[in-house]
């Protein structure tokens, strides 16, 4: 079979888990090839190649971690140059898709971004795409060139299915343009414990019914209980209740869980841009009207102070 490039996104040689969707997903088309870049890269093998990876190529260097993306472009050319694939997968992340677009545009291809599924075709792979606020679903592919496609976190299942995993050092020669952009400084992120938005199996996001930053708890306290991610709508962002980068949206994140629950929430097309995808929808609004019960399978009509806490209960009865 033709062999599938996977870029890897890890962190210090832990493998997150869109990386290993994309294994199962490059299993679809051909054999997937692993690239693992900066520090920790080696380490990535035994789990890459747990989930499918028939070969992995590491490269370490202090340009991956001292300056911007374009050291990994040049790395993921070089892996592109020795490998010849028949197309790359890459996490659909803001740095991903970055990647992607530089990668593309110097090998002269085509290029899908935050594609939800693919399935091999006649001419090539086939892409899903959630388009127009959600409004559509498309298929796609690439008409010249290797395909090189960005995948949104929870578009696949992970799925174990052990292969060789030979690690290879990949030669790689910086551009000029690698050391251009230095990275002089970092802000560690603050750990709530709870998990990443985008790539969490589960979402609570509370609304303008919030009514308050202080509010908040009675989201977060179903997410705790959950094991749950927190999001929040751009009305409570912009209103400063909750942190911008818990936004999901249209201008915030799109998230696509096994289980979202809008508490507060209308559902205006911005918000539902962000979440549409999602597998299972439930919805608390007051409001009987309120267009977010157009998307939902499971709407309650109350009011979220009483409804949420109440669920809340509930969850830990049944866990105790």
């Amino acid at each position: 079979m033709a062999e599938v490039l996977v870029y890897v996104d890890h962190v210090d040689g832990a493998v997150r888990k869109p990386t290993l969707e994309l294994l199962t997903l490059a299993r679809r088309i051909g054999d997937p090839v692993a690239v693992a870049l900066g520090n920790g890269a080696a380490d990535t093998a035994a789990v890459l190649a747990e989930h499918g990876a028939v070969k992995v190529l590491t490269h370490d260097a202090a340009e991956y971690a001292d300056y911007l993306v374009v050291p990994k472009v040049d790395a993921l050319q070089a892996a592109y140059d020795a490998v010849s694939p028949a197309a790359v997968l890459v996490p659909s992340s803001a740095e991903g898709k970055e990647v992607a677009a530089r990668l593309a545009l110097r090998v002269h291809s085509g290029i899908i971004t935050d594609a939800i599924d693919l399935e091999a075709g006649d001419e090539g792979p086939v892409a899903t795409q959630s388009v127009f606020a959600a409004a559509f679903t498309t298929k796609s592919r690439i008409a010249k060139g290797t395909p090189v496609i960005t995948v949104k976190p929870n578009s696949a299942a992970v799925e174990a299915a052990p292969a060789a995993g030979a690690v290879e050092a990949l030669a790689v020669t910086f551009s000029d343009l690698a050391t251009a952009t230095r990275v002089v400084s970092r802000t560690p992120r603050e750990s709530t414990g709870r998990p990443e938005l985008t790539e969490a199996a589960i979402v609570v996001s509370g609304g303008r019914g919030v009514n308050g930053a202080e509010n908040f708890a009675v989201i977060e306290a179903l997410a705790d209980e959950l094991g749950a991610a927190v999001g929040a709508s751009r009305a409570a962002v912009d209103a400063g209740w909750y942190p911008h980068t818990n936004q999901v949206g249209q201008t915030g994140k799109s998230v696509s869980p096994q289980l979202y629950i809008a508490a507060g929430i209308s559902g205006a097309i911005q918000h539902r841009a962000g979440m549409q995808t999602s597998k299972t929808i439930v919805a608390v609004n007051k409001d009987a009207e309120a267009p977010i019960f157009d998307l939902v399978d499971y709407g309650i009509v109350g009011d979220l102070f009483d409804v949420v806490p109440q669920l809340t209960e509930e969850i830990k009865t049944r866990k105790g």
